[in-house]
């Protein structure tokens, strides 16, 4: 099966400050965005086995990370790196993930894989809300 072409949520309604947001960001993370997005993210406590905020990585020492790796992001755009860092450390450090090195790579996979279409992070992360049920804040974040 072939690959659409046009995105299928493009007729999709959008709310208003969704698409002011959109036309000064693209599909990608501004700081605002992607801040809101990693102060939800979380992580459980393997003491407690309780849910807690994850502890964020900031831009510099994500893009300070990438450079101690050897590590040039070819398709950065806006603050994706930091977000993509940020939902790995919560998802998967200690687990697949065990070492700066790896989370370096898996930053650098992720956003520059070739098969995917640009503003694919972002697009996964509002998916990832709407199946949730987490509304964004559209109008604080622009």
């Amino acid at each position: 099966m072939e690959k659409c072409r046009m995105p299928l949520d493009v007729y999709d309604l959008k709310p208003d400050a969704m698409i002011a947001y959109l036309r000064y960001n693209g599909y990608h993370f501004n700081k605002k965005m992607c801040d809101w997005a990693v102060s939800h993210m979380r992580k459980v406590n393997k003491a407690s086995g309780k849910e807690e905020p994850i502890e964020p990585i900031s831009k510099d020492k994500v893009e300070e990370m990438m450079q101690t790796n050897g590590l040039t992001l070819e398709n950065l755009v806006g603050y994706d790196h930091v977000y993509v860092a940020n939902m790995c450390k919560a998802d998967f450090w200690g687990k697949s993930i065990k070492d700066e090195a790896s989370l370096a790579h898996y930053v650098k996979d992720t956003i520059d894989d070739v098969d995917q279409k640009d503003g694919f992070v972002f697009n996964r992360f509002y998916a990832d809300c709407c199946h949730n049920g987490m509304p964004i804040p559209w109008e604080d974040l622009l």
